[in-house]
């Protein structure tokens, strides 16, 4: 389980020079999408009988990720080349995994449909809350989710680890559906997939599915979804899960087993690559995420409301992937950063809590990353200190009554250090 306490962004300053002061003025007078994805093409996110629409998530005041993540457009270093043209998608970021630095983007704050994107912040809460070993029996809900599924089959039993492939490798539905379900529920899951995001510090992203179908509030960003993706990329679980080409998964009744293969394009034909996910929905449109790694650097690239055309967008995360090598090669300055709240991430509350307070500028991604984002450390720390208090006062009345003795008889005392 998690625990942190819900604290402040931190937002660093722009690079000095990186971009002329008027131009970047005019991009941000100009940004579309700053509050809410554009308006959906079907009725998808059309709100049950007697309930409302979600409000749209509030705007930081300050660009989460210094102020250039303001900026709308290409977001670029100081002459740099423009990336490929074939890439189309509407908002993307290209980071260094290690870092967090951002090397180059478009309209990383608009608010954008992630598909199934949100599967990975799902996965976040599986990995941190369930043992991967647990055995997981499908309900005939289940395994009627609106496909993409994974294929389970209603009464048939699964474990954490499985159900972790089909949802990350295959895109499952129907595993997001059973996974949700042994959180508590699709409810109660939402809940801890939002609070993980504010707790991270991805202010943009609001689940309304755990699979990524399209739904009521449904938010999130290029930026916000690089800070989860660069997140998850350390917990060896997911990492291990999204780099695997082929599993064999089981079957049930008279189905048999069966391989699930890695729907990742670039996994097998991408020198380096480490990984990633994609997602469709007719409002998102064609989203991605995907790592690699070349001579010792590792990059990531998301991008969001792309169209497979003039390449498909897994080929245009490739051509951007190697952009960003031939750019972190010339070592540019960075026109942001991946940025934390600060106590990392925890389950429970909501994406609004907490007041915005600046805090500490050298709490970046990276140096979180170094940190223990469940709170798991700060227990062990109080632990320590309520131990060393009482062997203090063990110590010290032991010595004293040693001492009272010495005086009485004339002996030196004999005291054990603690």
């Amino acid at each position: 389980m998690v625990s942190a306490t819900l604290a402040a962004v931190t937002v660093l300053a722009p690079a000095a020079g990186a971009q002329d002061v008027p131009r970047a003025a005019a991009q941000k007078q100009n940004c579309t999408d700053r509050t809410a994805p554009p308006p959906p093409v079907d009725t998808s996110e059309v709100p049950k009988p007697g309930q409302k629409a979600p409000e749209a998530l509030p705007v930081p005041a300050t660009p989460i990720g210094g102020d250039r993540m303001g900026e709308c457009g290409l977001v670029l270093p100081r002459g740099a080349d423009d990336p490929p043209a074939v890439i189309n998608s509407a908002s993307w970021v290209l980071q260094d995994l290690d870092t967090g630095e951002i090397l180059a983007a478009k309209d990383p704050h608009a608010r954008q449909r992630p598909a199934s994107l949100i599967k990975v912040l799902l996965a976040l809460v599986a990995v941190n809350e369930l043992d991967p070993a647990r055995v997981i029996t499908a309900s005939p809900e289940d395994a009627s989710q609106e496909c993409t599924c994974v294929g389970l089959v209603a009464g048939g039993q699964y474990t954490v680890e499985q159900l972790l492939q089909g949802l990350l490798m295959h895109s499952g539905n129907d595993a997001a559906h059973a996974l949700a379900t042994t959180l508590g529920g699709v409810p109660a899951t939402l809940e801890k997939m939002n609070s993980a995001a504010a707790k991270i510090g991805a202010m943009d992203t609001r689940a309304a599915t755990p699979s990524g179908l399209d739904g009521p509030g449904m938010s999130s960003s290029a930026y916000d979804l690089s800070l989860i993706f660069h997140y998850a990329m350390k917990q060896p679980t997911f990492a291990k899960t999204v780099g695997t080409k082929q599993v064999q998964f089981p079957g049930w009744g008279d189905k048999p087993a069966f391989p699930v293969y890695n729907d990742n394009k670039l996994l097998s034909i991408y020198d380096g690559f480490l990984g990633g996910k994609t997602g469709f929905t007719d409002d998102a449109r064609h989203t991605y995420l995907g790592a690699a790694q070349r001579q010792g650097k590792r990059l990531a690239v998301v991008t969001l409301r792309g169209e497979q055309k003039p390449m498909r967008v897994t080929d245009q995360a490739g051509k951007l992937l190697d952009y960003g090598f031939e750019l972190a090669a010339k070592k540019p300055q960075p026109v942001g950063q991946l940025t934390y709240r600060e106590g990392g991430l925890q389950t429970g509350g909501s994406p609004q809590a907490g007041p915005d307070v600046k805090s500490d500028p050298a709490k970046t991604a990276a140096t979180m990353s170094e940190e223990d984002p469940f709170g798991t450390t700060g227990w062990i720390i109080t632990l320590v200190v309520a131990v060393i208090i009482i062997a203090g006062f063990i110590l010290g009345h032991r010595r004293k009554r040693a001492a009272l003795l010495a005086e009485q008889t004339d002996v030196l005392p004999r005291v054990r250090d603690y």
